[in-house]
């Protein structure tokens, strides 16, 4: 129960963070988008950073979540984010929910439920050796720069969705680094989570990673980017929590054809909540 508590209130902060930053990012200049001056620009925003206190508090949340518990079970419900995204959305749009927004709400939330009570996620699998290890985090990073790339040389709306979907894999990647930090930290304190690469990895990654989500930010509305980060984040951290991590889902056949459709319900619900009008346009 204190894993669930802490992942909802962590998807709470970072949904309620990203509506805040973004309409605060969407008035940087364009010539910032990708540069690191965007950063500079967005500290001098009294707005960004009431929406930076609530996804710094988010990620701590969400770092004692993953602490506490399988990245396989946190990350689905770190997904709900876009929830509360929407609650504060139609705050600002005054914009109803409708048909088409409860139905996204409601397939999201069916999707979670699904996918966590027929894999129950849990740990004590055998960890990966160095070769899958690299493997499944180099691929998962590579992939990010990928599409970085390739965000280059489309429009911007869709620049938008391309930079968000590489933060998503960054941010999987940086859960499933988050995890290893906390266990080095519980076997043998401080002075060896200082020693691994891995706590460094989250650092980097949470600065990178914030570059490309502001830059999504500021390059189109809320719509084109929250919901590709939502949807990229789980997913990257699941297949790094099972791949590296040791983490174990129920393999039978019923049980991986409901996981099955649990993430694709997840995928479904975070586009379709991600897209309805109630977002900022």
């Amino acid at each position: 129960m204190t894993v669930f508590l802490l992942a909802i209130g962590s998807a709470c902060c970072l949904g309620l963070g990203f509506v805040l930053q973004q309409q605060a990012a969407q008035r940087a200049p364009r010539s910032d988008l990708l540069h690191w001056r965007l950063l500079w620009d967005l500290v001098r925003m009294p707005e960004w950073l009431f929406g930076t206190l609530f996804t710094t508090s988010g990620l701590v949340l969400g770092a004692l979540a993953l602490a506490n518990g399988e990245v396989s079970l946190v990350e689905p419900l770190l997904a709900t984010n876009l929830l509360f995204a929407m609650a504060l959305s139609r705050v600002i749009t005054r914009q109803s929910l409708g048909r088409s927004g409860w139905a996204g709400v409601l397939v999201l939330g069916l999707g979670v439920t699904a996918f966590i009570v027929a894999g129950q996620p849990q740990a004590g699998g055998e960890r990966a050796g160095p070769l899958r290890y690299w493997l499944v985090f180099g691929a998962i990073a590579a992939l990010a720069l990928l599409l970085v790339s390739a965000a280059r040389r489309v429009p911007l709306f869709e620049e938008a969705t391309l930079l968000a979907l590489s933060a998503g894999l960054l941010y999987g990647l940086q859960d499933a680094l988050t995890r290893i930090t906390a266990e080095r930290f519980d076997h043998g304190g401080l002075p060896h989570a200082l020693t691994g690469w891995q706590l460094y990895g989250v650092v980097g990654i949470g600065v990178v990673g914030l570059l490309l989500v502001q830059s999504a930010f500021e390059a189109a509305p809320l719509k084109m980017s929250l919901p590709a980060l939502t949807a990229a984040q789980p997913i990257a951290g699941i297949v790094c929590a099972v791949g590296v991590l040791g983490d174990r889902l129920r393999v039978t056949p019923a049980a991986l054809a409901w996981e099955a459709a649990g993430l694709l319900a997840i995928v479904a619900g975070v586009l379709v909540v991600g897209r309805h009008p109630a977002m900022p346009a």
